[in-house]
Formats: structure tokens, C-alpha cells, sequence
């Protein structure tokens, strides 16, 4: 019996495995079990990542500085007493303060992609419904319970974006240049709120709240846009260097984390003072017209910039972020300290009044040149796998200091003026020194 030779073409045996396979395959996608090959990225894409990060926390620094920086119209508009504006404004600090730490755990969990472009969406979707229905018109005008409603509501959406962008840009940098590349994302702080609070109360006054809205609303849409483009998971060559971070502790259940969280929402307490209330303070204390009042902040902002970019480069290049941080605390505690004694003093000698808006300048600096070095320190300490929630751990206490601090100014200026203002800032910076101390 003759043996024909078996034809290389495709045997149903063979035909049949690759079909199981397919479905396997598919089904396993389907289960979130298999994941897609990642694209192929150019050996810069991470600057993209990078610049999402700077998008996404400059459009919402934007919306939660520049809408209370409208807050004259904004009284005006809704009809409120000052009572009600403050719990409105309150309660947008308290939505992100609220919604910072299970934003963070999600992240961890679904990836900083999913999240952000969850958030921004969201965040977008809900102050475009605000443009629609929660703005003052010729027909009606909202009532106070719905405008803080509507805020904290916008302040629990706008929580994703810190800890979702955080992991990200952990996961594209290498060690060497994560410092580096967390201070530009945390320089889009102030860059956001400065440009909110530049343009936000003349769209109110000229085209009312539904474009303060609308323009917000498109802001946080176009960053997710540059998200669902650009933004993945890194490649596993470059998330390989801090995988071996992930096996500690879960960021909850680590005293450390805990330990930097405190003390970076220690530092912002008087960093808060200076953003909230020193226009007022150089206003009633120092007479100080707006051109100075305004410069001074300028300047603080300006300064709290550059400073958080140099910081990241220097601390990347020597590897000594706990220690900047050692020196940022007593150097802020410092500035405020010797603010305190120029209030003091300048009673009994007025021409020192003029020496105050400098040290207000130098004391705003140094306690803001630290955030990039801090949330890249506590990154690291967290590892790999709790980015996340380390990052929105940190900035729950940053947000309730938002909460808390223009709450407490006005019960310590009744009660202890404005030398007990600037002395309750030199503690808290004095308190979280030590803190800094133990190394890891």
C-alpha cells in the first residue's frame, strides 16, 4: 500500500486549533484576561504622557482657583450673602477632598488610563450640564443648596485627575527623572489657577457663568482627548525598573506613606494662608494698593514655578529629596517665623510696613518650591502598584487644608490678629519638619 506524503497545506487538525485558539483568545479578551500588544512608542513618547499629566491638572487647577476667584460676580449673579458663598466654594474643595483617596484606589486597580479618561469625561459632562442648567438667567436664577450641590459634585469628579496622572507619569519616567518630571506636572498648579483667576471673573461679568462653565467644560474635554490619543500603559522595559517596588505594604496599611501624606498637607496649610488671604492682609494690615497686592501674588506664583522645576532636576541629579524636604519645611518655618516678628515689630516701627510684601514673597516661595520632590518621594515609597493611592492619600490633606484654612483665618484674626495668622503657619511648617527626618 502506497504512503502519500502528508501536504504541508493546513491539516483540519491544525485548522481546528487555531480556531479554538481564536475563540479562547477572544473570550480571554473579552474576561480582561489577555491584554492587546502595546503600540510601538518613539523613544520621547513619554513627554506626551507628560504633557497630559500638565493638561489635565492645569484644566482643573483652572476650575477649582479660577471659579472662586469669581466669587464677586458670583455673589452678585446668584443673589447669595457671604455666608453662602463661602459654603459653595467650600464644598468644591470638599468634593476633591472627599474623592481623592477612592479615585486613587480605582487607579491602582484600573489603570491611570481608564480613570483619567473617566474623570476628565465626566468632569466635562457635568460642568457642561452646569453651563445648561445652573447658571442665572433673565427666567431664574439657581438657589444656593443647588450651585453647592453642583460644586461638590464637580470637585468629587475633578479628584480623579491627581493620582491618575501621578501614576502615569511614575510609570514613563525612569528614576533619574521623575523628580524632574513630577515638578512640571505640579508647576501646572499654579499655571492653571493663575490663568483661571486671569480670565474667569471678566467671562463671568461680560458672558455670565454659562461660559465660565462651558469654557471649563471644554478644557477638561480636550485633555481628555489628548489622553485617549496618547496616553497607555508604559512598556514593559520601562515600567520594569520599579516593579520590584510593588511587593511592600498597601499604601493604607504603611506608616510612611501616612507619614509624608501628613506632612505634605502640613506644609500646605500655610501655603493655602498665602494664596487665600495675603492679598487681604497686605490690603488691611500694609495699606497696600492692588498693583502691589496683585504683583506680590504674581511673583509668589511665578517664583513657586521656577523653584519646583529646579528642585525636581536638583534632587534627581543628587538623590536627596528627604533631605530638600528637611530643608523646605525649617526654611518655610523660618520665613513665616520672621513674618510673624515684622508684624510684631512694625507697630512700633511703621517703616518696616513696607518691608511686608517681600516677606510674603520669600515666605510663598519657600513653602511652595517642594510639591514635585514630595509627591515623587512618597511615589517611590509606595511603589509601583499604589501610585495611585499614595498620590490621592497626599492630596486629601492638601484639600482639607483648602477646606479648612480660609475657615480658621477669620476665627485667628478675631482672636490673635494677624501675628497669630503668620504664627500658626511657622507651627505647622515647624511641625512637619521632624516628620521628614527618619530615612527610609
Amino acid at each position: 500500500m502506497a504512503l502519500h506524503p502528508v501536504r504541508q497545506g493546513r491539516s483540519p487538525a491544525v485548522t481546528g486549533m487555531r480556531i479554538m485558539s481564536a475563540i479562547v483568545t477572544r473570550a480571554e479578551c473579552r474576561l480582561g484576561k489577555t491584554t492587546v500588544a502595546p503600540p510601538r512608542f518613539g523613544p520621547n513618547h513619554r513627554w506626551k504622557v507628560l504633557g497630559i499629566g500638565v493638561a489635565a491638572n492645569a484644566g482643573f487647577s483652572a476650575t477649582f482657583s479660577g471659579i472662586p476667584a469669581t466669587a464677586v460676580v458670583m455673589r452678585q449673579g446668584y443673589h447669595l450673602d457671604n455666608t453662602q458663598l463661602g459654603l459653595a466654594l467650600g464644598l468644591l474643595g470638599l468634593g476633591v477632598a472627599l474623592s481623592e483617596l477612592p479615585w486613587g484606589v480605582l487607579t491602582d486597580r484600573w489603570g491611570d488610563r481608564r480613570v483619567l479618561l473617566t474623570g476628565l469625561g465626566a468632569t466635562a459632562a457635568w460642568l457642561l450640564i452646569m453651563a445648561l442648567l445652573v447658571v442665572p438667567t433673565k427666567m431664574a436664577i439657581p438657589g444656593a443648596a443647588l450651585l453647592s450641590a453642583s460644586l461638590l459634585v464637580a470637585g468629587l469628579l475633578g479628584g480623579s485627575v491627581n493620582g491618575s496622572s501621578g501614576r502615569a507619569i511614575m510609570g514613563w519616567f525612569a528614576e533619574g527623572e521623575r523628580g524632574f518630571a513630577m515638578s512640571i506636572r505640579q508647576t501646572a498648579v499654579p499655571m492653571g489657577g493663575g490663568l483661571g483667576a486671569l480670565v474667569l471673573p471678566s467671562l463671568a461679568s461680560a458672558y455670565g457663568f454659562a461660559a465660565v462653565f462651558g469654557l471649563l467644560a471644554s478644557a477638561s474635554a480636550l485633555s481628555a482627548l489628548f489622553a485617549w490619543r496618547w496616553l497607555h500603559e508604559p512598556p514593559t522595559e520601562a515600567g520594569s525598573h520599579v516593579a520590584a517596588a510593588s511587593t511592600g505594604p498597601a499604601p493604607l496599611r504603611n506608616i510612611e506613606v501616612w507619614r509624608i501624606s501628613t506632612a505634605i498637607g502640613l506644609l500646605c496649610f500655610p501655603q493655602v494662608a498665602v494664596l487665600t488671604f495675603a492679598s487681604v492682609f497686605l490690603h488691611d494690615f500694609a495699606g497696600m494698593g492692588t498693583l502691589v497686592t496683585s504683583a506680590s501674588l504674581a511673583v509668589v506664583q511665578t517664583g513657586a514655578m521656577t523653584m519646583r522645576v529646579w528642585s525636581g532636576r536638583y534632587t534627581d541629579r543628587h538623590g536627596n529629596r528627604r533631605s530638600f524636604l528637611k530643608l523646605c519645611s525649617a526654611l518655610s518655618a523660618a520665613a513665616f517665623l520672621l513674618l510673624w516678628l515684622f508684624v510684631l515689630a512694625a507697630g512700633r516701627q511703621p517703616a518696616l510696613i513696607t518691608a511686608l510684601p517681600f516677606m510674603v514673597v520669600v515666605a510663598g516661595i519657600s513653602v511652595s518650591a517642594w510639591h514635585g520632590v514630595a509627591y515623587t518621594e512618597l511615589a517611590t515609597l509606595a511603589g509601583a502598584g499604589h501610585v495611585g493611592t499614595a498620590l490621592s492619600l497626599a492630596n486629601s490633606f492638601v484639600f482639607i487644608g483648602f477646606c479648612l484654612v480660609p475657615i480658621a483665618i477669620p476665627w485667628l484674626l478675631l482672636v490673635f490678629a494677624w501675628q497669630g495668622v503668620w504664627l500658626a503657619a511657622a507651627i505647622c511648617a515647624a511641625i512637619a519638619w521632624p516628620i521628614f527626618l527618619r530615612q527610609v
